[in-house]
């Protein structure tokens, strides 16, 4: 099993989700976050005074998935956050040794 986290524009979310929704991808955890990469930051103008945003808001997916639909959740991620600019955000795998669904006590990929 593998662990997929990937960083996105807030902005993506609900198309990220709904294209995984489409390959059986049936469970996700979503959290606001903020960060920069290359991107760096911006600066914004709040009553009359410039200041530096330096972290960007983001969003964070953590999906675990088996090893055989590893490959296709990666490509639907990439192929619909994509927006062609700077920030577009990162996915990191990495592997998961056991799943535990709390309720039942089933583990590993019945518990997915």
């Amino acid at each position: 099993m593998k662990k997929i986290e990937a960083i996105i524009k807030p902005f993506k979310m609900d198309d990220v989700r709904e294209a995984l929704g489409d390959i059986g991808i049936t469970g996700m955890t979503v959290s606001e976050v903020k960060g920069f990469g290359r991107q760096k930051g911006h600066t914004e103008l709040y009553r009359g005074a410039e200041y530096m945003v330096d972290f960007l808001p983001k969003v964070k997916l953590e999906i675990v998935v088996t090893a055989d639909q590893l490959d296709r959740c990666i490509d639907t991620i990439v192929e619909t956050a994509q927006t062609g600019k700077i920030g577009d955000g990162k996915i990191f795998v990495t592997d998961v040794e056991r799943v535990i669904r709390i309720r039942t006590g089933e583990e590993n990929d019945a518990a997915i």
